[in-house]
């Protein structure tokens, strides 16, 4: 693992979590390839699942490379940190660029790190799966390893008190067996069985964690928690889609057709010239 920028991205968070005073667990790490494409598919609960699960593969010997928002690369200080961390990015406007790309990088060895779910869920349950990350691993011929974060939920999600201070709250990482797809499988059906999977590991990593208190707001209702359940949060995520889609509609109205098209595909260029 010769990638100086990325040791230098984990001495950071390192000290970031010492300063909150994070306990952090990793388990399975041992189901982590040492070599090789590998696609690791994790659930998505808050805002910082990215950093332990990236902290775990290193943990491995592994860099992960995640699949993120096309956007966070226009943003100044940020795009510069995931361009130099080889993310790639998702324009969902032109969805099979971060595909092809991320393909490639499994071609050459890499861990491309997926969040099936696509979004995060304000119940802290499993919501329904995307197959992108079933078909990449196909075409590339690379195992799936799932992965559950659980408790980073607590310092920074939707719908609950940020906690960004000195918590010390316990994070779990947990990475399951991998999982391997033949070439014809029917990618729909192993999507539901990567799903079942990751959801029992979730349970598990629920059962061994140390802290739940009854009406917690970042628990799920099943736990005994006030999250939403997967119902209701469905309604909320829903209403909050359909703003973000009518916000973009309007920024491309005010764009025009011409400057909306030169932004359309530029996302991913970076990773094509590479």
């Amino acid at each position: 693992m010769e990638d100086r920028f990325f040791a230098g991205l984990v001495v950071t968070s390192r000290a970031i979590s010492a300063v909150q005073g994070v306990r952090r667990r990793f388990f399975g790490v041992e189901n982590i390839p040492a070599d090789g494409g590998v696609v690791v598919t994790v659930n998505h609960t808050g805002y910082l699942d990215w950093m332990s699960v990236g902290l775990g593969l290193y943990e491995a010997g592994r860099c992960g490379r995640f699949m993120i928002k096309s956007e966070v690369h226009d943003v100044p200080v940020a795009g510069a940190i995931v361009r130099r961390a080889r993310t790639v990015p998702v324009d969902r406007s032109a969805g099979g660029d971060a595909y092809r790309v991320a393909v490639q990088r499994l071609r050459e060895g890499e861990a491309v790190i997926v969040y099936p779910e696509s979004t995060l869920s304000r119940s802290f349950e499993l919501k329904a799966f995307k197959t992108g990350a079933v078909r990449m691993a196909v075409e590339a011929g690379v195992p799936v390893v799932p992965a559950i974060v659980w408790g980073s939920q607590r310092q920074w999600t939707k719908g609950a008190r940020r906690r960004m201070g000195r918590a010390r709250i316990p994070i779990d990482v947990r990475f399951g067996p991998p999982q391997r797809y033949p070439r014809g499988v029917d990618v729909a059906a192993a999507t539901g069985e990567l799903r079942t999977v990751m959801e029992q590991l979730l349970h598990r990593v629920q059962d061994g964690y140390p802290d739940a208190p009854a009406g917690a707001d970042w628990l799920p209702r099943r736990l005994g928690g006030s999250a939403p359940s997967p119902e209701a949060a469905l309604v909320i995520e829903d209403a909050e889609a359909a703003e973000k889609a009518r916000r973009r509609a309007e920024k491309a109205a005010r764009r025009g057709p011409d400057n909306g098209a030169a932004r359309t595909g530029t996302g991913c260029e970076w990773t094509r010239r590479r």
